[in-house]
């Protein structure tokens, strides 16, 4: 997906184009719906007028374009992307073979970061002279219509294929819409035949994969095509020359068969070294399609989720910050590239960067924070020491060889003298709970739990009533601020009943039990560690 932070400059991009959006679609309301079918005329004319003021239609340099650029890509947005309606939509998916359909609503965040690529992919698809119509509809204003269509979040993006639709599986640049639209709908690969050739198409594109062949033919080749018809991300190109290939991979070894990837980034090219099998060339391609540091946004961010790398290392700060990290960390990403994946997110996203940091309890935090898991092991780890470069590989290095500790929550240690229930945090568990001589009553509860004030209040009461008894503690935690790898507690309120000799297997008591019960239930358990207890409450 695309690896732009999402800023001031971009969010200036789609409120201007929800402002024509509005108009468009305020004089919509006005307009037949017949008026789309001269739309390719219109479209014509003024591609005549452009050329005749010695302007050039749109090539495709992607994401590097300049302001003035851009502009032009968001005017040229309102005609080169159908606006669908109640009336149209049904009517211009049947009559176009390939339909491209982004479903949005005004409100959306993610909707507004989408569309400029998305204009900006029609246009490009235009000048290529693809057959695939980029459409969109606003869900909100039209939800029949939308709903028609199997719109149900946004922003959604739909191929219709002769009326039949496919969801949109590729990434979220505008490159990358152009790679999956023109893979669906042509040729999985390119064939460049000449250094011109080669040259043009780098003008087109930053990402790609190259093959290298004697002939298009055979096992070798086979297995290339296979790979190339089953990834949606990532254009492929193949040639026989090799005059051609250094244009398009200046490293390019002589010998053939030869696969490589190109990316506009530190680690520009990546040379595949494994047998020629479609399998073999998908994974490569999975461990290095990605960044050296993959910077998040909502966009792209269920690519990152989806990711195979079950080893990745986050770093959380504040724009400025992350960007002078962002080499060191590119340089140490290098050394790890083919183990683990690094990700950069903006702390001030809270969407992003809230649900990580609530797991080791510093959603408040304002200050950078690298943190790793292990999704073999569902294991995390917290670096708290000095943000330095050393640290970061050390921390890298160990969290690959598995000898850091992994990090658990934990609130500060809080004062119980006096408490009649005492109050566990992460960090006393062992001493308060497993290591204690005496049985130990723990409830376990969070604050968003409805039921836990009562069993709360149930607990204090059995405390009063059992308090001559030393052999016995009542102690209570906050399973959403305090961790430890011996609590594993899914529902809350839990209670449970560690046995002085047998801390580590506790019994669940019924938190739907009455006081009676409970006391029955706590004398039913002490009765075998000591005779002597209460029977009545």
């Amino acid at each position: 997906m695309y690896k732009s932070k999402f800023n001031s400059r971009t969010l200036f991009l789609p409120v201007v184009l929800f402002l024509l959006l509005t108009v468009a679609a305020v004089l919509s309301e006005t307009e037949d719906a017949d008026d789309l079918e001269g739309i390719d005329e219109l479209i014509a004319i003024d591609d005549e007028q452009e050329i005749g003021e010695n302007s050039h239609p749109t090539t495709g340099h992607f994401e590097n374009r300049e302001s003035g650029k851009k502009s032009e890509v968001l005017s040229r947005a309102q005609r080169v992307v159908v606006e669908l309606n109640s009336d149209s939509t049904k009517r211009v998916i049947e009559e176009n073979e390939y339909v491209m359909v982004l479903g949005y609503a005004p409100w959306c965040g993610r909707s507004a970061e989408l569309m400029p690529r998305f204009a900006e992919a029609a246009n490009v698809l235009k000048g290529l002279g693809s057959r695939v119509l980029l459409a969109k509809i606003d869900a909100e204003r039209f939800p029949k219509a939308a709903s028609a269509l199997e719109i149900k979040g946004f922003p959604t993006l739909l191929l219709f294929v002769n009326g039949s639709s496919q969801p949109y599986t590729g990434g979220f640049s505008s490159e990358e819409i152009v790679i999956w639209a023109s893979k669906k709908t042509g040729a999985p690969v390119i064939r460049i035949n000449s250094v011109a050739d080669a040259n043009e198409f780098l003008k087109q594109h930053a990402v790609y994969a190259v093959g290298l062949f004697d002939k298009y033919e055979g096992p070798d080749y086979g297995e290339f095509l296979k790979a190339a018809v089953a990834d949606n991300e990532i254009q492929f190109v193949e040639m026989s020359s090799i005059e051609v290939a250094k244009i398009l991979y200046p490293v390019v070894t002589p010998t053939k068969p030869f696969f490589g990837l190109v990316k506009s980034e530190p680690e520009h090219y990546s040379s595949f070294d494994g047998n020629f099998s479609s399998d073999e060339i998908l994974h490569f391609l999975e461990d290095h399609k990605f960044p050296l540091v993959t910077v998040m946004t909502e966009l792209n961010s269920a690519k990152v989720y989806s990711s195979t790398k079950k080893l990745q290392v986050y770093v959380f700060g504040e724009d400025d910050d992350l960007k002078k990290l962002l080499k060191p960390l590119q340089e140490i990403a290098k050394k790890f590239k083919s183990q683990m994946m690094f990700v950069a997110v903006d702390i001030r996203e809270d969407n992003l960067a809230k649900p990580f940091l609530t797991l080791f309890g510093l959603e408040e935090s304002k200050d950078t924070v690298v943190i790793a898991f292990d999704y073999n092991s569902n294991s995390k780890y917290l670096l708290e020491s000095d943000l330095t470069s050393r640290n970061i590989e050390e921390f890298c290095a160990g969290f690959l060889k598995g000898t850091l500790t992994p990090y658990y929550k934990s609130q500060t240690i809080p004062d119980n003298t006096n408490a009649s229930v005492l109050t566990v945090v992460g960090k006393t568990f062992d001493e308060l709970v497993l290591n204690s001589p005496a049985n130990i009553i723990l409830e376990v509860h969070t604050p968003w739990c409805i039921t836990c004030e009562t069993t709360s209040k149930q607990v204090e009461k059995l405390a009063k009533h059992f308090k001559g008894l030393d052999n016995l503690v009542f102690a209570r935690i906050d399973a959403s601020t305090n961790e430890h790898p011996k609590l594993q507690v899914e529902d809350y309120p839990t209670l449970l009943f560690y046995p002085a000799n047998d801390k580590s297997n506790p019994i669940t008591l019924s938190t739907k039990s009455n006081l009676k019960e409970l006391a029955a239930l706590i004398n039913k358990n002490l009765k075998t560690q000591d005779p002597a207890s209460k029977d009545e409450l």
